[in-house]
């Protein structure tokens, strides 16, 4: 009996123990992007920019845990319809559909600042799967898809600050190159209001970002 109990104990020990270096090894959302500590909850708002008229792509709200992760995030379209709802959970994340099946999406911390995240359906069919590759900051270096397009995209940061996007495929041919400008920031320096341009397309956008702090 004592030796079941011990051995029962040994188990949530280890459980206890990979829980805490899944949740160090993982970079933390707020670093991703470029967010304070303490924000407690967002709207993120996009909108297509045509002839001086917004148009709502899309809505979306997130929830963030203690240390900067997202807990909970929903996402709306442009008429209010829920097209993606994603909950954390101990060792994956679970991302929710309308019209299809939900993918359980797992981050695999790797050497040299990077993370897989490989998401399948619950028959173990993979959906899609890309590396991540950080700074020491925490910001995205780049990131590579291994499943759909192959394509990388490339961030770039100037003061602490987004300032393009570049999108390759494989022959590290151009596919798009965005240049990002932060219009608005708030009093701790997150910026609320951004403007999105495609060199390739002309295609513009404005994202709203609106954070709620402790």
């Amino acid at each position: 009996m004592i030796k079941i109990e011990w051995m029962m104990m040994r188990f949530l020990l280890f459980c206890i123990v990979c829980a805490t270096l899944q949740s160090c090894a993982t970079k933390k959302d707020i670093n991703k992007r470029l967010l304070p500590e303490g924000i407690k909850s967002a709207t993120e708002e996009i909108y297509l920019i045509v002839n001086n008229q917004h148009k709502l792509l899309q809505k979306k709200q997130l929830v963030f845990t203690r240390n900067g992760r997202i807990k909970y995030s929903i996402t709306f379209d442009s008429l209010g319809n829920i097209i993606q709802e994603t909950k954390k959970k101990l060792w994956f994340i679970v991302e929710t559909y309308p019209y299809k099946e939900p993918y359980y999406c797992k981050t695999r911390w790797k050497p040299k600042q990077r993370e897989r995240i490989s998401c399948y359906t619950r028959k173990q069919y993979k959906q899609n799967e890309a590396i991540y590759y950080y700074n020491k900051d925490g910001t995205i270096e780049k990131i590579v898809d291994n499943f759909t397009t192959f394509y990388t995209q490339y961030y770039y940061y100037t003061l602490h600050e987004l300032t393009a996007i570049v999108t390759k495929d494989k022959k590290n041919q151009l596919i798009d190159e965005i240049v990002v400008h932060c219009e608005t920031k708030d009093e701790k320096g997150v910026c609320i209001k951004e403007t999105r341009v495609s060199k390739i397309t002309n295609l513009q956008e404005e994202v709203w970002f609106m954070p709620q702090y402790k």
